[in-house]
């Protein structure tokens, strides 16, 4: 599917475009707000151009980026693969992390989303060894345990799961370069270990000790059998 500019420089969109909104974070539809010029385009003839959109839930701005494919005396065929300049934020329960581990981990997510995979690997490698730190010293699971259970149960490839087991795990010094495809992988398996290593575990506690102590007030208010004052008799 294309986006086409005519003559007329009316705009026409061969089909809608929806993303997520790093605003709102809504699935919602980019209406265009301001669109490329024909003759610029025509004169410049770019190999990208810029579209300005708006989101149809929250109405903020959002400002894409398209390759323009081809150039005709009637129309400009463009890409209708809008890379935006501004993506939406990583979301995670930070508030269960210790704060060294939430840092590290926040300015991996802000690596991961500027697409510096290499930057994101090295910071994984820096919240993984934060938490590691904290786990041993609160008895949470341990990472690498973690780490060999979701490549497992996710299936991964044993190539793949060595290099990802070499970014986490070695030394910082010397960690494997990756790219959007590992680096894809890469920002599930982190999630879940923290996952597992902190939220779930803080929740199962919060939840066991709300269930014991519900049940002790209700033993509490529980009359023993036997234990009913007899009536006092009528004659």
């Amino acid at each position: 599917m294309s986006i086409y500019v005519e003559k007329n420089n009316s705009f026409h969109q061969a089909e809608t475009i929806t993303r997520e909104c790093p605003h709102c974070g809504a699935h919602a539809q980019l209406i265009p707000v301001a669109t490329p010029s024909f003759e610029a385009l025509k004169k410049a003839r770019p190999r990208h151009t810029g579209i300005v959109f708006r989101c149809a839930a929250c109405n903020e701005t959002r400002f894409a980026r398209v390759a323009v494919r081809r150039i005709d005396d009637d129309a400009i065929v463009l890409s209708s693969n809008a890379i935006e300049v501004e993506r939406p934020k990583e979301r995670f329960k930070f508030g269960y992390l210790p704060a060294d581990v939430e840092r590290l981990f926040r300015e991996a997510l802000e690596c991961y989303t500027a697409d510096c995979h290499n930057a994101f690997a090295s910071m994984c490698n820096r919240t993984v060894r934060a938490a590691r730190k904290n786990a041993q010293r609160h008895g949470n699971p341990h990472l690498y345990d973690l780490f060999k259970d979701v490549a497992r149960l996710s299936e991964i490839d044993l190539a793949t799961a060595q290099l990802l087991e070499s970014v986490l795990f070695a030394d910082d010094s010397d960690l494997p370069e990756i790219g959007a495809d590992h680096a894809a992988v890469l920002i599930e398996i982190v999630k879940d270990m923290l996952y597992q290593c902190f939220v779930r575990t803080a929740k199962l506690k919060a939840a066991m000790k709300m269930r014991r102590y519900f049940a002790g007030e209700a033993a509490q208010k529980v009359t023993p059998i036997g234990a009913h004052p007899r009536r006092a008799e009528t004659g």
